[in-house]
């Protein structure tokens, strides 16, 4: 490993190896340091999010006895059954029980079939992750590229044009595009698939096929979001005075770019993603139903009709986890990409 010859200072480039060791190692333990702060952060998250999780759940009031019986089950058939279930015990001896199960990848049983609902998760889970997956690669993509545009030709008609059409995207409802891509593309010119979904074993054509409808519904609002916040944060980073040095010392506008403009003017694009992800693991919901996507959303939906808690507890924990991992990975590569970032998380 190296030092960055534009980032680092003269002294960098011509000391001694030994020295240059110490830079690395200076390197390697600032970001040790910075993602122990951010597991230090998000561990407390985690922890509180299942106990809301399991206390909603609790706090429903609902039974497995009455799902399995009916509303006509007998008292001493609703308390054989919540025994059975482990019902009957502290609700804190309950959690932890569950807690630790959770931990070792076992969320528990479904009231409603007896199956487990890791095992139904993990059947749905690719279907939603894909959708939010594909999704999220449109809005960063289109939202990097209308941002980049916007600020490139700053209060020029361009930058007004983009403004306005993410301005316009941003409040279309998720659910409304997918109606209307569906009519245009799937009923009228019958170019793709209205619903369904084909695992990405058949083949990456017929996959994407069926995933890109709902997912080009689901990016519009992060595009937008991304767009503006990386057409902000560029625009304020070329007037920095390190743009007008490397001016200065001759450097092209590619270099200067890409060495100090987008380094310094992403964290708001990059930071807003972190706020997006779960948008779109809840707008997968309503897409789910109008495209006929049997994933994790649509689970949740019916458990829910259902009074299938655990069934529905489950579905929370995997959607805290992923919010959790992602804003992860999101705050480390803010703390890698940006140079300001590791100031504070």
């Amino acid at each position: 490993m190296g030092v960055d010859p534009v980032s680092a200072p003269p002294s960098a480039l011509t000391a001694p190896p030994a020295a240059r060791r110490g830079v690395v190692a200076h390197r390697i333990g600032r970001a040790v340091a910075s993602t122990a702060r951010l597991l230090a952060i998000f561990v407390p998250v985690f922890l509180l999010g299942t106990f809301l999780t399991y206390l909603l759940g609790h706090l429903s009031g609902r039974s497995p006895a009455y799902l399995q019986l009916g509303d006509a089950a007998s008292p001493q058939a609703v308390a054989a059954i919540e025994h059975k279930w482990g019902l009957d015990r502290p609700f804190l001896v309950q959690y932890g029980d569950w807690l630790g199960s959770v931990l070792h990848g076992d969320l528990g049983t479904s009231w409603y079939n007896g199956l487990s609902v890791a095992h139904a998760l993990g059947q749905r889970a690719a279907i939603t992750l894909s959708a939010a997956g594909v999704a999220l690669v449109l809005g960063i993509v289109f939202g990097f590229l209308l941002g980049a545009l916007a600020a490139h030709f700053h209060t020029r008609w361009p930058d007004r044009a983009i403004t306005t059409f993410t301005t316009v995207i941003s409040v279309l409802p998720p659910f409304i595009v997918g109606i209307g891509l569906a009519a245009v593309f799937a009923v009228g010119l019958q170019i793709l698939p209205a619903a369904g979904y084909v695992p990405i074993q058949a083949g990456l054509g017929p996959w994407l096929s069926h995933l890109i409808l709902p997912a080009i519904a689901l990016s519009f609002d992060t595009a937008a979001d991304v767009a503006r916040q990386l057409r902000n944060g560029l625009v304020s980073a070329y007037r920095g005075n390190y743009v007008t040095g490397a001016i200065v010392r001759g450097l092209g506008p590619r270099r200067i770019f890409f060495v100090h403009v987008l380094r310094n003017g992403i964290a708001p694009a990059l930071a807003v993603l972190g706020l997006k992800f779960p948008n779109l693991l809840g707008g997968a919901v309503i897409i789910e139903a109008i495209f006929g996507l049997s994933g994790y959303g649509v689970y949740a939906s019916q458990a829910a009709v259902r009074g299938d808690v655990p069934a529905v507890q489950g579905v929370l924990v995997v959607s805290v986890v992923l919010v959790v991992v992602f804003n992860l990975l999101v705050n480390i590569v803010l703390n890698r990409v940006t140079p300001d970032a590791d100031r504070g998380v």
